[in-house]
C-alpha cells in the first residue's frame, strides 16, 4: 500500500515539474537558449545601471548633506541679522531680507538635492527588484533545461 502511494506522489511530482513548464522538449531547446540568452543580456546590462544608480547615490547623498549644511548656516546667519534689524537701520533691513532670500534659494537647494538622492534610492530598489526576477526566471529556465536533459534520451556517438 505505501508503495502505491509513494509511486503515485512520484508520478504526481514528476508530471507537476513537467507539464508546469514552458519549454519541455529537446526540440524546444533553441527557443530556451534564446531565451536564457536574453536575460543573461538583460540581468547585464541591469546591474551595469544598478551599479550606475549606486554610484550616482553616493554623489547626491554627500551633495544633499552638504547643502543640507550650507542651508542650516544660511538660516542662522540671517536670523542673526533680522535680529539686527530689528533694532532699528533701514539699511540692516535689507541685508536681512538679503539674507532671508539667500538662506530660501538655499533651502530649496538642499530640498532638491534631497529629492534627487530620494529618487536615485527607489531606482535602485527597482533595479535591484528587476534584476531578482530576471535571476529567479534563470534559475527556472536551468531547472527546465535539466528536466529535459533528463527527458532526452542518450545517443552514443558511432
Amino acid at each position: 500500500m505505501r508503495r502505491i502511494i509513494y509511486c503515485c506522489f512520484l508520478f504526481v511530482f514528476a508530471t507537476t515539474v513537467t507539464y508546469g513548464q514552458k519549454y519541455k522538449t529537446a526540440e524546444d531547446t533553441m527557443k530556451l537558449n534564446k531565451e536564457y540568452l536574453k536575460l543573461v543580456e538583460d540581468t547585464t546590462e541591469l546591474n551595469k545601471d544598478l551599479s550606475e544608480a549606486q554610484e550616482n547615490f553616493k554623489k547626491y547623498q554627500s551633495d544633499a548633506e552638504t547643502k543640507n549644511k550650507a542651508a542650516k548656516a544660511s538660516a542662522e546667519s540671517s536670523s542673526n541679522q533680522a535680529d539686527k534689524a530689528t533694532n532699528g537701520k533701514v539699511k540692516d533691513a535689507k541685508k536681512a531680507k538679503k539674507k532671508a532670500q539667500a538662506a530660501y534659494d538655499d533651502a530649496k537647494e538642499a530640498d532638491e538635492a534631497t529629492d534627487k538622492m530620494n529618487d536615485e534610492e527607489k531606482k535602485i530598489k527597482k533595479l535591484n527588484k528587476e534584476v531578482g526576477k530576471k535571476l529567479e526566471r534563470l534559475k527556472d529556465l536551468d531547472e527546465m533545461r535539466e528536466a529535459i536533459r533528463k527527458l532526452a534520451p542518450v545517443v552514443a556517438p558511432q
